[in-house]
């Protein structure tokens, strides 16, 4: 009976983990301002990923690889017009208003990302204003 009890509980509470709010992970509070060097894009569902360098102010202006995630799904950033090669690693990016994570990780959510050419592509969250 323990073991159906364990399993039970590992089947209902998994899909809850599988799902978070952006406010768990990323202070909606605190918005910081990052310019660097894209180093890798992750273009799956469930969510974007833009991995850049870029120097942290937290630690000095020390250059650390920052992950902007927490966006949306590829097919609904496509269905606003980003499309996957607009991002390429080596590309000069700034990201504006993004929300650090709560945990002091070098992750960010949310923001605004402007190219060297002034094209504004964002990351699909409700405060980025697009």
């Amino acid at each position: 009976m323990w073991l159906v009890s364990c399993v039970l509980l590992f089947v209902t509470v998994v899909p809850l983990l599988a799902h978070h709010s952006a406010a768990s992970m990323y202070d909606p509070a605190k918005k910081i301002t990052l310019k660097g060097t894209v180093t890798r894009i992750v273009w799956i569902n469930p969510h974007i990923g833009v991995y850049f360098d870029a120097p942290d102010p937290a630690q000095g202006g020390k250059v650390v690889n920052w992950e902007l995630g927490d966006g949306q799904a590829p097919n609904g950033l496509y269905r606003k017009g980003w499309r996957k090669d607009d991002l390429k690693p080596g590309d000069q990016i700034i990201v504006v208003d993004c929300n650090p994570a709560r945990d002091g990780s070098n992750k960010v959510g949310g923001g605004i990302i402007t190219l060297p050419n002034g094209q504004k592509v964002f990351t699909g969250t409700k405060g980025d204003g697009l």
